[in-house]
């Protein structure tokens, strides 16, 4: 019931998404994804989605899914170029793999029964997830774009005086790395759902041998916050540096909509911040930084792995700070804003997970407090907080600290503590 009662609300979700994304002049996330069954697919987790669903198959049946899948891509490749079909960016792969989770749908329903049944409706809904994830974030991101004419890039680029402007800084120590530098961060920022299959398959490896899921896993992190995200890009729509103050900003017509062309090199001026007018096209994506929580989560996540997964982790979180600050696509209060909503996140789904107790639920709302707080103060106190950068630069750092020691202190408590192994008792001796 419970799987069928998220099922039926997910699919109401999808087709609530896919009425706005129509009356916004684009295809929504279900005639998306319909369409890259047959045409070439734009490119996104597809093979991804596949690899999690077949932590439930044996080897046999995974290597049976990976060929029939490569089979069904390379023959749609073989039609496309027959008849000349456009290709976006020269990516043709994908559909192979959504027909072999729809089939893979199709046998559990129709050749499984009992626990083998749910195990296998698990996985592929697991693979669709992800898969569905990709198209309701473009949707989400479209939806932004065309309802929220304005934007409040002055009122965060004025609170990121108290940090010194981080993006800035970041921005021409990249520029000086030169293409290497630019080049390796760029791949990390762009491969994070790469590293997160990669981190969630090998929680998920023993899936098929116990026949059972892990009670808590990334999968569930990475959902719940680009579910949850986006709904605070329509409350507090903010569109970067690069576009507000650098030379990303171009709208229809090539007709330039920033305020000036300051990124990197010229921090903005200190004034009265006023909501801007952008254009119809530039996602409101960046309050808070939903990649900082998605790599904060892989980092978490990776805590308890060997020790190249671990190493693995950490840099793929420091990288990726590095590019949404190095490309000028977020400020620093964006960062502070997504770790506070990634631990918040991760500490709600585990007090789920293990039944809700007063320490989970005090960790969850001081996260939800001070999440709340620091949306407000940017929003609503900015000019006070650059001027003054000593003594709210600290705060604002202190607040996220408060968070994750908090965070680290209760899941401490939550470990399960080994009971202390016994001692043999003392034989006496013979007289």
């Amino acid at each position: 019931m419970l799987w069928a009662t998220a099922g039926v609300v997910a699919l109401g979700f999808l087709i609530t998404l896919e009425i706005v994304a129509r009356r916004c002049g684009a295809p929504g996330p279900l005639t998306t994804q319909a369409k890259d069954l047959v045409f070439a697919p734009k490119p996104g987790p597809l093979y991804a989605g596949m690899a999690l669903m077949m932590v439930v198959l044996t080897w046999r049946q995974r290597f049976i899914a990976v060929g029939v899948a490569i089979g069904i891509d390379s023959v749609f490749a073989l039609g496309r170029w027959a008849v000349d079909a456009k290709v976006p960016d020269g990516y043709f792969l994908g559909s192979g793999a959504l027909w072999v989770m729809l089939g893979c749908a199709v046998i559990a329903v129709t050749r499984r029964t009992g626990r083998e049944r749910v195990l296998l409706l698990k996985g592929v809904g697991l693979g669709l997830l992800l898969v569905a994830g990709r198209r309701i974030g473009d949707t989400w991101l479209l939806i932004t774009s065309k309802t929220r004419p304005t934007v409040l890039d002055p009122y965060v680029a004025t609170a990121d005086q108290a940090l010194g402007n981080p993006s800035w800084l970041a921005g021409r120590i990249l520029t000086a790395t030169g293409p290497i530098g630019t080049h390796v961060i760029g791949y990390v920022y762009a491969q994070l759902a790469v590293a997160a299959v990669v981190v969630a398959v090998y929680q998920l490896r023993n899936v098929a041998a116990e026949r059972r899921f892990p009670r808590q896993h990334l999968v569930h992190t990475f959902l719940v916050i680009g579910l949850l995200g986006p709904a605070f890009y329509m409350i507090f729509p903010v569109v970067g540096p690069v576009f507000a103050y650098g030379p990303g900003a171009s709208g229809t017509g090539g007709v330039q909509w920033a305020l000036a062309d300051l990124w990197p090199h010229t921090p903005p001026p200190i004034s009265t911040p006023h909501p801007m007018p952008y254009d119809g096209i530039t996602p409101r994506n960046c309050m808070p930084s939903l990649h900082t929580a998605w790599a904060t989560a892989i980092f978490i996540h990776t805590r308890k792995g060997p020790r190249l997964l671990r190493y693995a982790g950490t840099f793929w979180l420091i990288a990726t700070l590095a590019a949404t600050l190095g490309f000028g696509y977020h400020y620093g209060v964006d960062l502070l804003a997504g770790v506070v909503f990634a631990l918040t996140i991760e500490a709600a789904l585990r007090s789920h997970e293990r039944g809700w107790d007063r320490t989970g639920i005090q960790l969850v709302a001081y996260g939800t407090f001070v999440f709340a707080s620091l949306l407000v103060s940017y929003r609503y106190a900015p000019m006070e907080m650059a001027a003054h950068p000593r003594v709210f630069g600290p705060l604002l750092v202190l607040a996220m600290t408060s968070v994750i020691y908090g965070y680290v202190r209760v899941t401490k408590l939550w470990e399960p503590k080994g009971a202390p192994a016994r001692q043999p008792e003392a034989r006496p001796e013979l007289v």
